[in-house]
């Protein structure tokens, strides 16, 4: 059975978890808990970046063989 979509995606609460932690410790979030936070968030951001990338490299193709 898939996994239901929550309401927000991980990358707006991974971005709500940093903003919140920044403001907790004034800017100074260098911890270990506040990187692996940071890169979690920047593995989202490449996924969907690469996602995007994909589907209009995908649609140019159909696009060109239509043509």
């Amino acid at each position: 059975m898939a996994k239901k979509q929550a309401g927000e995606s991980d990358e707006i609460r991974l971005k709500k978890k940093l903003a919140a932690r920044a403001k907790d410790d004034n800017g100074a979030s260098s911890g270990p808990a506040s990187r692996s936070l940071r890169k979690r968030l920047k593995r989202v951001q490449r996924k969907r970046r690469a996602l995007a990338l994909r589907m209009k490299h995908a649609a140019g193709n159909k696009a060109e063989a239509k043509a």
